[in-house]
């Protein structure tokens, strides 16, 4: 056999359709065409990328890490060993968690009460990061918000009609069947940094405009307005102004 369908993909890999599709919409696994219907379709070479993204998948890494690796922009061994920076980290976070879970045992069983400050040790890394994405995401918002009220009318209308046109630039590109990294998509994304640097309070930097870029699929002020151009339009801007912050900031 040399070409396979979505579903055929997904059984020989364990995996799912609605994966594949996400793996093609943020540009990370293209099929190598379509069939009657608009079918996906794959050949050889398609599932050894797949065969490559889920081996780099279990090993612990994102998919933006897995595309950069399999593009030839990040070397394999910096990207574990920043993998395994994070995995230190939570695993230290994991060795104070679990040091309050015994002291808290040992405390209901008769033995020595805990101190009030140690209750929590190990509890707060979760919420303190969402709270930081929560509290960053509303500055976005605010900062945006302040910006308009010193443009005038016709400027602040001229604001969504021209991330109108980025939008529609973008699922136009994505259509054709371009990826995140595409130079045709990288241009369009240079026009979102663009846009984003009139209404910022200076110019930003490429951890902000990652940050950013994450804010369109995890926040939904941000997601659910791109989702209405087209399904896994927001994952598709997302892993566009990733690569431009990494390849052209």
């Amino acid at each position: 056999m040399d070409e396979w369908t979505t579903a055929q993909v997904a059984r020989l890999a364990g995996t799912t359709a609605r994966t594949l599709r996400h793996y093609d919409a943020i540009g990370l696994l293209a099929p190598a065409g379509t069939g009657p219907g608009g079918q996906r379709r794959y050949r050889r070479a398609e599932l050894l990328r797949l065969q490559q993204i889920l081996l780099l998948k279990r090993l612990g890494l994102g998919l933006g890490d897995i595309n950069a690796v399999l593009d030839g922009d990040l070397d394999e061994a910096e990207a574990l060993r920043r993998h395994a920076a994070q995995l230190a980290a939570e695993a230290e976070r994991l060795a104070r968690l679990a040091a309050t879970v015994e002291a808290t045992i040992r405390q209901l069983e008769g033995g020595r009460p805990m101190a009030p400050d140690t209750w929590f040790t190990g509890l707060d890394a979760p919420d303190t990061r969402a709270q930081a994405r929560e509290a960053w995401a509303q500055q976005v918002v605010e900062r945006a918000f302040t910006a308009l009220q010193h443009l005038t009318p016709e400027q602040r209308r001229a604001v969504p009609a021209e991330m109108d046109r980025i939008n529609a630039a973008l699922a136009a590109l994505r259509a054709e069947g371009r990826g995140p990294a595409d130079a045709a998509v990288q241009d369009v994304v240079a026009d979102h940094y663009r846009l984003v640097e009139a209404h910022w309070d200076s110019r930003p930097a490429p951890e902000a405009y990652r940050r950013l870029a994450a804010l369109y699929t995890g926040d939904p002020r941000f997601r659910d307005p791109c989702e209405q151009v087209a399904e896994g339009h927001a994952a598709f801007l997302a892993a566009a102004m990733t690569r431009y912050a990494d390849t052209r900031l």
